[in-house]
């Protein structure tokens, strides 16, 4: 064996390590390749999109499609790359084409490797010793294996995007399309009624827990992002753990007792934080939160125009949650505002009731 050829091996078992990382360990943070190539491409793609002006929303749009083409091009080169370097010193003597002189260039190496791991088995070269009958056999069931296994793969993260768009949107549509954690609530318990209430948020529960462990199976999640900011991972997470600060801080504890202290609640605020942080651990989301130098005042304002919409809508509301509400929000309002930057949301679109404030006190422009 040549330096080539070892160099060549230990190519193609780096690249098949990684894919069995990425697709068949399935953990966020264990690919070997594929995580920091995933990155470098979002960032190249976020710089072009910077290009687009008013725009810029639409093209990062495609930055989960292309990102996808790109690591299955980047994973396919790098396979060929290494049987090239194996393949090249035998041609001409152990792989020869069915008629005329065999070209020994390091491009035709790398169209018999291609061709050699491809499960259409076209070209024209052909092993004529043992060990290179056995390299070719090897290639067509790496390169069989691969396809099916990136195949499998591409839909279950396509099965999770569709799980998370489920959930974002029917977020949405308990907030009545605001993304108000309190008009939420008031749909959860209608004239004050909280009957269904546990029923709903456990079902919620279930569904976050299932888009929580998509992000960990399937990181390649993250880099899907959408025009609409309704389904924006962000503010999916910022209305669930608003509503449930606004459960535990703002609502009668004589009237909604058992459903501040219920299951779903702890699990929804549980979970919520769970996938943010998975996203803030394994992904290049910002490196800090900007600073607010009336954040204090900022809280405070969103849990009164919350207290008018629950007392509004025939709920029980405490007279003394605000301190708690603004402690509760100040603990986790930071990961929400590292996450949302990164694939170009602004906490304007996050924050919907502090934005719909802003803009009632702004007046008519």
């Amino acid at each position: 064996m040549t330096a080539g050829q070892g160099i060549g091996t230990a190519l193609m078992l780096l690249f098949l390590a990684d894919v069995f990382l990425t697709v068949l360990y399935a953990r966020a943070g264990t690919g070997l390749l594929a995580p920091r190539w995933n990155r470098i491409v979002w960032a190249l793609l976020r710089g072009l999109a910077k290009l687009a002006g008013r725009h810029r929303s639409t093209a990062l749009s495609f930055a989960g499609p292309l990102i996808v083409v790109s690591l299955i091009a980047f994973w396919s080169f790098g396979l060929t790359l290494g049987v090239a370097l194996i393949v090249q010193p035998e041609l001409g003597i152990a792989i020869r084409p069915s008629s005329g002189e065999a070209p020994t260039d390091f491009v035709t190496a790398l169209l018999v490797a291609g061709n050699s791991l491809s499960i259409v088995g076209g070209g024209d070269y052909s092993p004529h010793t043992t060990g290179t009958r056995f390299l070719f056999l090897l290639n067509s069931l790496i390169g069989a294996s691969v396809l099916s296994l990136v195949l499998s793969y591409l839909v279950q993260v396509y099965s999770g995007l569709r799980e998370r768009n489920a959930l974002a949107l029917t977020v949405d549509w308990m907030t009545d399309g605001t993304g108000d954690a309190a008009v939420l609530l008031h749909r959860l318990m209608p004239r004050g009624e909280a009957g269904d209430a546990t029923n709903e948020l456990s079902s919620l529960a279930r569904s976050l827990a299932a888009i929580k462990e998509a992000h960990h199976f399937y990181p390649l999640l993250f880099y899907f992002r959408f025009e609409e900011p309704r389904y924006a991972v962000s503010r999916l997470s910022f209305v669930l753990l608003d509503a449930t600060t606004l459960i535990e801080c703002a609502l009668d504890r004589k009237h909604y007792a058992t459903v501040a202290a219920s299951a779903p609640v702890a699990s929804i605020r549980r979970g919520t934080l769970m996938l943010l942080e998975t996203l803030d651990s394994h992904f290049p989301t910002a490196t800090g939160h900007s600073e607010d130098a009336e954040i204090g005042l900022r809280l405070r304002q969103s849990y009164v125009a919350a207290e008018r919409t629950l007392a509004g809508a025939g709920i029980a509301v405490r007279t003394d949650g605000v301190d708690a509400y603004v402690a509760g929000r100040e603990k986790w309002e930071p990961l929400v505002g590292r996450v949302a930057p990164i694939l170009g949301y602004t906490m304007a679109e996050i924050d919907r009731r502090t934005s719909n404030m802003t803009d009632l006190l702004a007046g008519p422009k």
